[in-house]
Formats: structure tokens, sequence, C-alpha cells
């Protein structure tokens, strides 16, 4: 114990000279300097604020984008319950979403798992599984894709050197949306990429210590990987419905312009661009718009709402 004798001799050793506190003036400066690399964010905000409300505006009017809008209340809301064609294109919507989706992501994990495995020239194969999703939904692809199940396509003339004569798959109501939901799955490389980093994170120990005590592949998959993995199929799970919800260019570009044979391709934003860009119907337009934007948030709040049953979080 010093005493304050020996305290009034080493006054260095008891009392080190404390940090001066950071002032408010060095915290501004860090402040602005957060300000200013959000400055491009807050400049592109003013471009699309403006516009976010103003169609909340025009959703309760009828707009034809010549003459001032008109207010009428909730008539195009009321109108979209009594429009058979608006209701056909959720219907597609909701099927191509609810199934490409699970397959897009199962099929995802499953290359993800293969590459997993440590197989020489990962990168190549890596970078050839993701290129699909670079090129994405373009028009050149959705193109490529028209001819490959056109009448005369590839597909049909692989089914005829076993005697079968193939639909014309894009023409055909019967299989049109099939054709555009088999390109959904096609360009899975970018949740197959995430899903690789995450099994690149899952300790070895595990299925070590699984494999000792007799597990089999499926047991590990289901009793180690799905769980550990889950955030990351959840984070997948979110981007890839409310991607497939704002399906356009597919459909827009496989029947030019149209909704396909017996709208059986009428996506619900293809449908709102006719309404807004070809009838001139922007305030009907608008009211769609708002309400998809409604469904996305209810499927997404769905989403983390059960997540807390099936997603696991290794704390």
């Amino acid at each position: 114990m010093i005493t304050s004798t020996e305290a009034a001799v080493m006054p260095e050793a008891v009392a080190a000279p404390a940090r001066p506190p950071r002032g408010p003036r060095r915290r501004a400066r860090r402040d602005r300097a957060g300000y200013l690399f959000l400055l491009p964010w807050f400049i592109g905000m003013l471009f699309t604020i403006v516009p976010f409300f103003a169609s909340l505006y025009l959703a309760f009017t009828d707009y034809d984008l010549l003459s001032s809008p008109q207010w009428i209340g909730l008539a195009n809301f009321a109108d979209m319950f009594r429009d058979p064609v608006l209701l056909k294109s959720l219907k597609v919507t909701f099927v191509y979403t609810f199934v490409s989706v699970p397959l897009s992501l199962a099929a995802a994990l499953a290359v993800a798992m293969v590459l997993n495995r440590g197989i020489k020239g990962l990168p190549v194969y890596r970078a050839v599984f993701y290129l699909p999703s670079l090129l994405g939904a373009s028009v050149a692809v959705v193109l490529l894709w028209r001819y490959i199940f056109g009448l005369d396509g590839i597909v049909n003339a692989f089914l005829g050197w076993f005697g079968i004569d193939g639909p014309a798959w894009t023409s055909d109501p019967d299989f049109a949306l099939t054709t555009l939901i088999i390109l959904h799955i096609w360009t899975f490389g970018s949740p197959m990429v995430i899903f690789l980093a995450g099994l690149r994170q899952i300790p070895v120990m595990y299925y070590e210590a699984a494999a000792v005590d007799g597990a089999s592949r499926w047991r590990r998959f289901r009793s180690i990987t799905l769980p550990l993995l889950s955030p990351i199929i959840f984070f997948n799970l979110i981007q890839s419905i409310i991607a497939s919800f704002q399906t356009f260019t597919q459909g827009f570009v496989m029947n030019n312009g149209g909704g396909g044979p017996a709208n059986s391709t009428l996506f619900y934003n293809l449908y709102l661009y006719q309404q807004g860009f070809n009838q001139f119907n922007m305030g009907y337009a608008s009211a769609m718009a708002w309400t998809l934007l409604v469904i996305i948030a209810a499927f997404t709040a769905l989403t983390f709402f059960t997540a807390k049953y099936w997603v696991n979080y290794d704390n």
C-alpha cells in the first residue's frame, strides 16, 4: 500500500495523466465524413421519393398522362377485384414464385454442396455456374430461350431423336410458363455462391463427430448442414421471393409485350406496364403498384415471422 508520503515522492506512479477526452469538434468531423459518404445515396433518394409519394396520390385518381388527375377515391382498388385479367396475372405470378423459388434454391444448394467437396478446378466450375446469374433475365437470354424452346428449337430437335414430336413450348398455354420457370432455375448462380460461402464456414469436426457416431449422409445433412445453413437459406429465400414477384422481362420479351397464349405468362408487373403505358391508365397502374408493394411486404413479414421456427443462429 502506498502512503501519502510515497505518493508525494512518486507522483507518476499513482496518478498517470489521463487521456484528454474526445471533444465535440472531433466527433463532428467524424460525422461529417460519414454523411459525405452517404451523400450519393441522399441525392439519389431525392429522385425517387417524389415519384414514390406521387404514385400514392395517383392511385386514388383517374389519370391518363395527358390530362389532370381526377380524384376518384378507392375506385381503382375496387376495380382491381373485378378485373379478371388482373386476377389471372396474380395467379401466374404466384405459381411462378411458389414453384421457381424452391426449385432454384434447391438446385443452388445441391450444386454448392458438390463444389464444397474440394474438387479440382473449383474456381472454374464456380465461374461457369455463376455466369447465368450475371446474364440474368436479359433480353438476349430470353430471346435465346425462346429459340431453344421454339417449335423447331433445340429441345424439340433432341426429342426428335427419340421419335417424340415436342410442342411449341413457348406458344402452348400448358407449357409456356414452365419454360420461364426453367429459365429462372437456370440462373441459380447467385444463391449458389452464397450457399458455398456458408458451407465453408461449417466446422468439419461436426461432420467427423457425426460420422463416428454412425450418422448417415442424410442425417448429417438434416441435423448439421440445414440448421447451420438456415440463416443463409433465409436470406436467399427473401431475396428470391422479392425478385420473383417483380418479374417482368421474361414475360415481356418472350411474347413481344403480350401476355402469351391465353395470358399464361402475363405476370403482374407486365399487366401493370400494359395498363400504365399501353392503355394510359396510370391511376389504375399506380394502384396496382401499391398493391404489389403490400403483397411483397406481407410475404416478407410472413417469412420473418416463421423464421423463428426454423432459422438457427449460432451464438
